[in-house]
Protein backbone atom coordinates (compact mmCIF):
# COMPACT_ATOMS: atom_id res chain seq x y z
CA UNK A 1 0.00 0.00 0.00
CA UNK A 2 1.44 3.37 -1.06
CA UNK A 3 1.71 6.43 1.17
CA UNK A 4 -1.06 8.11 -0.85
CA UNK A 5 -3.44 5.22 -0.17
CA UNK A 6 -2.59 5.26 3.53
CA UNK A 7 -3.37 8.99 3.66
CA UNK A 8 -6.64 8.46 1.78
CA UNK A 9 -7.75 5.71 4.17
CA UNK A 10 -6.83 7.92 7.13
CA UNK A 11 -8.91 10.79 5.71
CA UNK A 12 -11.87 8.50 5.06
CA UNK A 13 -11.66 7.22 8.65
CA UNK A 14 -11.91 10.77 9.98
CA UNK A 15 -14.94 11.44 7.73
CA UNK A 16 -16.59 8.20 8.94
CA UNK A 17 -15.91 9.22 12.55
CA UNK A 18 -17.66 12.51 11.80
CA UNK A 19 -20.66 10.63 10.37
CA UNK A 20 -20.71 8.35 13.44
CA UNK A 21 -20.70 11.39 15.76
CA UNK A 22 -23.65 13.12 14.02
CA UNK A 23 -26.10 12.02 16.74
CA UNK A 24 -23.89 13.60 19.40
CA UNK A 25 -24.30 17.01 17.75
CA UNK A 26 -27.88 17.88 18.63
CA UNK A 27 -28.12 21.11 16.64
CA UNK A 28 -26.76 22.79 13.52
CA UNK A 29 -25.25 25.51 15.71
CA UNK A 30 -22.82 22.97 17.19
CA UNK A 31 -21.65 21.90 13.72
CA UNK A 32 -21.39 25.54 12.66
CA UNK A 33 -19.28 26.16 15.76
CA UNK A 34 -16.77 23.60 14.49
CA UNK A 35 -16.81 25.26 11.08
CA UNK A 36 -16.06 28.64 12.68
CA UNK A 37 -13.04 27.21 14.52
CA UNK A 38 -11.76 25.95 11.16
CA UNK A 39 -12.37 29.17 9.23
CA UNK A 40 -11.38 31.62 11.96
CA UNK A 41 -8.34 29.86 13.44
CA UNK A 42 -6.98 26.64 11.94
CA UNK A 43 -7.25 27.52 8.23
CA UNK A 44 -5.82 31.09 8.53
CA UNK A 45 -2.85 29.80 10.54
CA UNK A 46 -2.13 27.08 7.98
CA UNK A 47 -2.33 29.49 5.05
CA UNK A 48 -0.12 32.03 6.86
CA UNK A 49 2.60 29.42 7.41
CA UNK A 50 2.33 28.27 3.78
CA UNK A 51 2.62 31.81 2.36
CA UNK A 52 5.73 32.56 4.39
CA UNK A 53 7.44 29.71 2.53
CA UNK A 54 6.86 31.00 -1.01
CA UNK A 55 8.42 33.72 -3.12
CA UNK A 56 6.05 36.40 -4.37
CA UNK A 57 6.03 36.75 -8.16
CA UNK A 58 3.68 37.91 -10.91
CA UNK A 59 2.40 34.36 -11.49
CA UNK A 60 1.20 34.17 -7.88
CA UNK A 61 -0.59 37.52 -8.16
CA UNK A 62 -2.33 36.37 -11.36
CA UNK A 63 -3.99 33.42 -9.61
CA UNK A 64 -6.99 35.42 -8.27
CA UNK A 65 -7.75 36.64 -11.81
CA UNK A 66 -7.53 33.10 -13.18
CA UNK A 67 -9.93 31.84 -10.47
CA UNK A 68 -12.31 34.74 -11.18
CA UNK A 69 -12.30 33.87 -14.90
CA UNK A 70 -13.03 30.23 -14.03
CA UNK A 71 -16.03 31.33 -11.91
CA UNK A 72 -17.25 33.36 -14.86
CA UNK A 73 -17.01 30.39 -17.24
CA UNK A 74 -18.94 28.18 -14.81
CA UNK A 75 -21.62 30.86 -14.53
CA UNK A 76 -21.83 31.09 -18.32
CA UNK A 77 -22.40 27.34 -18.84
CA UNK A 78 -24.85 26.85 -15.94
CA UNK A 79 -28.01 27.77 -17.97
CA UNK A 80 -27.06 25.12 -20.54
CA UNK A 81 -26.64 22.50 -17.78
CA UNK A 82 -30.07 23.45 -16.41
CA UNK A 83 -31.63 23.06 -19.87
CA UNK A 84 -30.05 19.62 -20.26
CA UNK A 85 -31.36 18.59 -16.83
CA UNK A 86 -34.84 19.77 -17.76
CA UNK A 87 -35.15 22.37 -14.98
CA UNK A 88 -37.46 25.20 -16.05
CA UNK A 89 -38.79 26.49 -12.71
CA UNK A 90 -37.50 30.07 -12.36
CA UNK A 91 -36.73 29.96 -8.61
CA UNK A 92 -34.81 26.68 -8.93
CA UNK A 93 -32.90 27.97 -11.98
CA UNK A 94 -31.95 31.15 -10.09
CA UNK A 95 -30.78 29.09 -7.13
CA UNK A 96 -28.60 26.80 -9.25
CA UNK A 97 -27.18 29.74 -11.25
CA UNK A 98 -26.02 31.28 -7.97
CA UNK A 99 -24.57 28.14 -6.37
CA UNK A 100 -22.98 26.09 -9.18
CA UNK A 101 -20.35 28.68 -10.24
CA UNK A 102 -19.20 29.18 -6.64
CA UNK A 103 -16.35 27.31 -4.95
CA UNK A 104 -15.58 26.45 -1.31
CA UNK A 105 -11.94 25.30 -1.48
CA UNK A 106 -11.28 26.00 2.19
CA UNK A 107 -13.50 23.14 3.36
CA UNK A 108 -13.27 20.77 0.39
CA UNK A 109 -9.77 20.86 -1.10
CA UNK A 110 -7.29 22.80 1.07
CA UNK A 111 -6.55 19.93 3.50
CA UNK A 112 -5.90 17.53 0.61
CA UNK A 113 -3.72 20.03 -1.26
CA UNK A 114 -1.66 20.50 1.91
CA UNK A 115 -1.23 16.76 2.53
CA UNK A 116 -0.58 15.63 -1.07
CA UNK A 117 1.05 18.68 -2.71
CA UNK A 118 2.60 20.56 0.20
CA UNK A 119 2.56 24.07 1.68
CA UNK A 120 3.69 25.97 -1.47
CA UNK A 121 0.64 24.72 -3.37
CA UNK A 122 -1.67 25.50 -0.48
CA UNK A 123 -0.34 29.07 -0.68
CA UNK A 124 -1.16 29.16 -4.39
CA UNK A 125 -4.67 27.82 -3.72
CA UNK A 126 -5.20 30.45 -1.02
CA UNK A 127 -4.18 33.23 -3.43
CA UNK A 128 -6.53 31.88 -6.12
CA UNK A 129 -9.36 31.79 -3.59
CA UNK A 130 -9.18 35.60 -3.30
CA UNK A 131 -10.63 35.83 -6.83
CA UNK A 132 -13.30 33.26 -5.99
CA UNK A 133 -14.23 35.17 -2.80
CA UNK A 134 -14.67 38.40 -4.77
CA UNK A 135 -16.97 36.54 -7.17
CA UNK A 136 -19.16 34.89 -4.51
CA UNK A 137 -19.33 37.93 -2.22
CA UNK A 138 -19.83 40.76 -4.69
CA UNK A 139 -20.76 39.59 -8.19
CA UNK A 140 -23.20 36.89 -7.05
CA UNK A 141 -24.80 39.26 -4.53
CA UNK A 142 -25.37 41.92 -7.22
CA UNK A 143 -26.91 39.26 -9.48
CA UNK A 144 -29.11 37.90 -6.66
CA UNK A 145 -30.47 41.30 -5.63
CA UNK A 146 -31.09 42.34 -9.26
CA UNK A 147 -33.10 39.14 -9.87
CA UNK A 148 -35.10 39.86 -6.71
CA UNK A 149 -36.03 43.39 -7.85
CA UNK A 150 -36.91 42.15 -11.32
CA UNK A 151 -38.99 39.24 -9.99
CA UNK A 152 -40.96 41.29 -7.45
CA UNK A 153 -41.23 44.40 -9.65
CA UNK A 154 -40.05 46.56 -6.76
CA UNK A 155 -38.06 49.76 -6.94
CA UNK A 156 -34.36 49.00 -6.56
CA UNK A 157 -32.90 50.24 -3.28
CA UNK A 158 -29.35 51.58 -3.07
CA UNK A 159 -27.06 48.59 -2.54
CA UNK A 160 -24.04 50.75 -1.77
CA UNK A 161 -24.39 50.11 1.99
CA UNK A 162 -24.65 46.35 1.50
CA UNK A 163 -21.63 46.28 -0.80
CA UNK A 164 -19.65 48.25 1.79
CA UNK A 165 -20.55 45.70 4.45
CA UNK A 166 -19.54 42.87 2.11
CA UNK A 167 -16.25 44.65 1.45
CA UNK A 168 -15.66 44.79 5.21
CA UNK A 169 -16.49 41.08 5.49
CA UNK A 170 -13.97 40.25 2.78
CA UNK A 171 -11.30 42.59 4.15
CA UNK A 172 -11.65 41.56 7.79
CA UNK A 173 -12.19 37.84 7.23
CA UNK A 174 -9.40 36.12 9.21
CA UNK A 175 -8.13 34.14 6.22
CA UNK A 176 -7.78 37.29 4.13
CA UNK A 177 -6.14 39.22 7.00
CA UNK A 178 -3.59 36.44 7.42
CA UNK A 179 -2.95 36.39 3.66
CA UNK A 180 -2.39 40.17 3.62
CA UNK A 181 -0.07 40.08 6.65
CA UNK A 182 1.82 37.10 5.18
CA UNK A 183 2.34 38.93 1.86
CA UNK A 184 3.65 41.99 3.73
CA UNK A 185 6.01 39.77 5.74
CA UNK A 186 7.30 38.07 2.60
CA UNK A 187 7.77 41.47 0.97
CA UNK A 188 10.05 42.49 3.85
CA UNK A 189 11.87 39.15 3.83
CA UNK A 190 10.32 37.91 7.09
CA UNK A 191 9.96 34.13 7.44
CA UNK A 192 8.62 31.84 10.17
CA UNK A 193 12.04 31.64 11.81
CA UNK A 194 12.08 35.42 12.27
CA UNK A 195 8.88 35.35 14.32
CA UNK A 196 8.91 35.05 18.15
CA UNK A 197 9.02 31.44 19.35
CA UNK A 198 5.60 31.46 21.04
CA UNK A 199 3.93 32.77 17.83
CA UNK A 200 5.61 30.04 15.77
CA UNK A 201 4.42 27.42 18.27
CA UNK A 202 0.83 28.69 18.37
CA UNK A 203 0.58 28.92 14.57
CA UNK A 204 2.00 25.41 14.17
CA UNK A 205 -0.41 23.94 16.70
CA UNK A 206 -3.41 25.61 15.07
CA UNK A 207 -2.22 24.42 11.67
CA UNK A 208 -1.90 20.83 12.90
CA UNK A 209 -5.59 20.60 13.83
CA UNK A 210 -6.88 21.91 10.49
CA UNK A 211 -7.04 18.69 8.48
CA UNK A 212 -8.64 16.50 11.21
CA UNK A 213 -11.22 19.19 12.00
CA UNK A 214 -12.19 19.69 8.35
CA UNK A 215 -12.57 15.96 7.80
CA UNK A 216 -14.73 15.61 10.91
CA UNK A 217 -16.80 18.59 9.73
CA UNK A 218 -17.35 16.94 6.34
CA UNK A 219 -18.67 13.83 8.08
CA UNK A 220 -20.93 15.88 10.36
CA UNK A 221 -22.20 18.11 7.54
CA UNK A 222 -23.15 15.31 5.12
CA UNK A 223 -26.94 15.41 4.76
CA UNK A 224 -28.40 13.94 1.59
CA UNK A 225 -32.13 14.41 1.05
CA UNK A 226 -33.91 12.07 -1.35
CA UNK A 227 -36.08 14.84 -2.74
CA UNK A 228 -34.63 16.24 -6.00
CA UNK A 229 -31.45 14.17 -5.51
CA UNK A 230 -31.49 12.95 -9.13
CA UNK A 231 -31.64 16.50 -10.53
CA UNK A 232 -28.93 17.82 -8.20
CA UNK A 233 -26.64 14.81 -8.76
CA UNK A 234 -27.08 15.32 -12.52
CA UNK A 235 -26.25 19.03 -12.29
CA UNK A 236 -23.13 18.40 -10.22
CA UNK A 237 -21.88 15.59 -12.45
CA UNK A 238 -22.40 17.73 -15.55
CA UNK A 239 -20.55 20.60 -13.84
CA UNK A 240 -17.63 18.34 -12.85
CA UNK A 241 -17.55 16.80 -16.32
CA UNK A 242 -17.35 20.20 -18.01
CA UNK A 243 -14.75 21.34 -15.44
CA UNK A 244 -12.52 18.34 -16.17
CA UNK A 245 -12.82 18.84 -19.94
CA UNK A 246 -12.05 22.56 -19.53
CA UNK A 247 -8.96 21.87 -17.39
CA UNK A 248 -7.84 19.19 -19.85
CA UNK A 249 -8.12 21.74 -22.66
CA UNK A 250 -6.17 24.37 -20.70
CA UNK A 251 -3.40 21.87 -19.96
CA UNK A 252 -3.18 20.94 -23.65
CA UNK A 253 -3.24 24.51 -24.97
CA UNK A 254 -0.95 26.10 -22.36
CA UNK A 255 1.22 22.96 -22.27
CA UNK A 256 1.50 22.72 -18.47
CA UNK A 257 4.18 20.16 -17.63
CA UNK A 258 4.52 20.29 -13.81
CA UNK A 259 2.33 17.47 -12.37
CA UNK A 260 1.65 19.34 -9.11
CA UNK A 261 0.34 22.38 -11.02
CA UNK A 262 -2.11 20.16 -12.90
CA UNK A 263 -3.28 18.46 -9.70
CA UNK A 264 -3.74 21.89 -8.09
CA UNK A 265 -5.96 22.99 -10.98
CA UNK A 266 -8.04 19.83 -10.69
CA UNK A 267 -8.43 19.98 -6.91
CA UNK A 268 -9.35 23.68 -6.89
CA UNK A 269 -11.70 23.40 -9.88
CA UNK A 270 -13.59 20.45 -8.37
CA UNK A 271 -14.22 22.20 -5.04
CA UNK A 272 -17.67 22.02 -3.47
CA UNK A 273 -20.22 24.83 -3.83
CA UNK A 274 -19.74 27.80 -1.51
CA UNK A 275 -21.94 28.68 1.47
CA UNK A 276 -21.83 32.40 0.62
CA UNK A 277 -24.45 32.29 -2.19
CA UNK A 278 -26.75 30.53 0.28
CA UNK A 279 -26.28 33.50 2.61
CA UNK A 280 -27.41 35.81 -0.23
CA UNK A 281 -30.40 33.53 -0.91
CA UNK A 282 -31.34 33.52 2.79
CA UNK A 283 -31.21 37.32 3.01
CA UNK A 284 -33.54 37.64 0.02
CA UNK A 285 -35.82 34.89 1.36
CA UNK A 286 -36.23 37.03 4.49
CA UNK A 287 -37.57 39.84 2.27
CA UNK A 288 -40.08 37.43 0.67
CA UNK A 289 -41.65 35.95 3.81
CA UNK A 290 -45.16 37.02 2.74
CA UNK A 291 -44.67 36.10 -0.91
CA UNK A 292 -46.31 32.93 -2.28
CA UNK A 293 -43.94 30.00 -2.91
CA UNK A 294 -44.41 30.04 -6.69
CA UNK A 295 -43.47 33.72 -6.87
CA UNK A 296 -40.28 33.59 -4.80
CA UNK A 297 -36.94 34.46 -6.40
CA UNK A 298 -35.03 31.50 -4.94
CA UNK A 299 -35.71 28.00 -3.64
CA UNK A 300 -34.07 27.68 -0.21
CA UNK A 301 -34.54 23.90 0.12
CA UNK A 302 -32.99 23.31 -3.30
CA UNK A 303 -29.99 25.43 -2.28
CA UNK A 304 -29.51 23.40 0.91
CA UNK A 305 -29.68 20.16 -1.07
CA UNK A 306 -27.01 21.36 -3.51
CA UNK A 307 -24.70 22.25 -0.61
CA UNK A 308 -25.37 18.92 1.12
CA UNK A 309 -24.54 16.82 -1.95
CA UNK A 310 -21.71 18.88 -3.45
CA UNK A 311 -19.41 18.56 -0.41
CA UNK A 312 -19.14 14.73 -0.30
CA UNK A 313 -19.02 14.47 -4.10
CA UNK A 314 -16.22 17.04 -4.33
CA UNK A 315 -14.22 15.30 -1.60
CA UNK A 316 -14.56 11.93 -3.35
CA UNK A 317 -13.36 13.35 -6.68
CA UNK A 318 -10.48 15.37 -5.21
CA UNK A 319 -9.30 12.56 -2.93
CA UNK A 320 -9.57 10.01 -5.75
CA UNK A 321 -7.54 12.16 -8.17
CA UNK A 322 -4.80 13.03 -5.67
CA UNK A 323 -4.55 9.44 -4.45
CA UNK A 324 -4.02 8.24 -8.03
CA UNK A 325 -0.57 9.88 -8.12
CA UNK A 326 0.35 11.13 -11.58
CA UNK A 327 -2.47 9.29 -13.38
CA UNK A 328 -4.49 12.47 -13.89
CA UNK A 329 -1.56 14.70 -14.77
CA UNK A 330 -1.98 13.67 -18.43
CA UNK A 331 -4.55 15.48 -20.55
CA UNK A 332 -5.79 12.24 -22.14
CA UNK A 333 -6.73 10.76 -18.75
CA UNK A 334 -8.41 14.00 -17.67
CA UNK A 335 -10.44 14.00 -20.90
CA UNK A 336 -11.40 10.37 -20.27
CA UNK A 337 -12.52 11.07 -16.69
CA UNK A 338 -14.37 14.19 -17.84
CA UNK A 339 -16.18 12.25 -20.59
CA UNK A 340 -17.18 9.48 -18.17
CA UNK A 341 -18.40 12.03 -15.62
CA UNK A 342 -20.34 13.88 -18.31
CA UNK A 343 -21.82 10.56 -19.49
CA UNK A 344 -22.99 9.72 -15.95
CA UNK A 345 -24.54 13.17 -15.73
CA UNK A 346 -26.48 12.60 -18.96
CA UNK A 347 -28.07 9.32 -17.81
CA UNK A 348 -30.94 10.96 -15.91
CA UNK A 349 -31.88 13.49 -18.66
CA UNK A 350 -31.80 10.74 -21.32
CA UNK A 351 -33.95 8.48 -19.11
CA UNK A 352 -36.42 11.32 -18.52
CA UNK A 353 -36.68 12.06 -22.25
CA UNK A 354 -37.22 8.38 -23.11
CA UNK A 355 -39.86 8.10 -20.39
CA UNK A 356 -41.57 11.27 -21.64
CA UNK A 357 -41.48 10.02 -25.23
CA UNK A 358 -42.97 6.63 -24.30
CA UNK A 359 -45.70 8.30 -22.24
CA UNK A 360 -46.59 10.59 -25.14
CA UNK A 361 -46.55 7.65 -27.57
CA UNK A 362 -48.84 5.63 -25.28
CA UNK A 363 -51.27 8.52 -24.90
CA UNK A 364 -51.33 8.99 -28.68
CA UNK A 365 -52.01 5.27 -29.15
CA UNK A 366 -54.82 5.35 -26.59
CA UNK A 367 -56.34 8.43 -28.17
CA UNK A 368 -56.21 6.90 -31.69
CA UNK A 369 -57.65 3.60 -30.40
CA UNK A 370 -60.58 5.33 -28.71
CA UNK A 371 -61.22 7.44 -31.80
CA UNK A 372 -61.15 4.35 -34.01
CA UNK A 373 -63.51 2.44 -31.67
CA UNK A 374 -65.86 5.42 -31.59
CA UNK A 375 -65.95 5.58 -35.39
CA UNK A 376 -66.67 1.82 -35.56
CA UNK A 377 -69.59 2.17 -33.10
CA UNK A 378 -71.05 4.99 -35.16
CA UNK A 379 -70.76 2.89 -38.30
CA UNK A 380 -72.46 -0.12 -36.58
CA UNK A 381 -75.40 1.88 -35.31
CA UNK A 382 -75.89 3.51 -38.70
Amino acid sequence: MTEAHIKALSFLCFILIGIALKKKFSSKDEVNGLKKIILLLALPATIFIALLQVKINTHLLLLPLIALAFNGILYGITPTLLNITGIHDTSIRNTAKLLLPSLAPGLSCFPFILEFLGSPYLAKAAMADLGNKFFVLFILYILAISWYYKNQNTKPEPIKTKLKSLAKVMLFEPVNIFILVALICVGFGITMTNLPGFIQLNLSRLSNIMTPLILLFIGLAVVIKKKQIAQIFTLLMLKYGVTLLLIGTIISVVDIKVPQDILLLLAFGLSACSFWPFAHISSIAAKEVDVEEVQKTFHVDFALSILALSLPLAVLYILGILTAGTTFTHASNIFLLGSITLGVGLIFPIYQNIKRYKTAETETYKTNWFEHAFQVMIHIFK
